[in-house]
């Protein structure tokens, strides 16, 4: 089995605290992160503001907001979108 690094390399803030996201091998999807804001570091997103801030963190190849002090594990977001685009067939 190959191992394929999780390579984010766009992203685009969505209504509710959704986040399109696509991967440098062509996966992309929506992910839902509403469940997050409030909680711990993620109560930066208490600002919708702060949330549509998101961009790529070049180094980490990940979604990243404020200076990439606070960032999302690609790996996680990946098999969220594969999860749900198996789910959606």
């Amino acid at each position: 089995m190959e191992f394929h690094r999780a390579r984010i390399v766009a992203c685009e803030p969505r209504d509710k605290y959704k986040l399109w996201i696509c991967f440098d091998d062509g996966l992309a999807g929506e992910v839902d992160l509403k469940h997050l804001v409030g909680k711990g570091v993620f109560s930066a997103w208490n600002s919708i503001e702060y949330f549509n801030s998101v961009h790529i963190n070049e180094k980490a190849s990940t979604v990243a907001w404020g200076n990439d002090d606070l960032d999302l594990d690609p790996y996680v977001l990946r098999q969220q979108i594969i999860t749900i685009n198996k789910t959606n067939k």
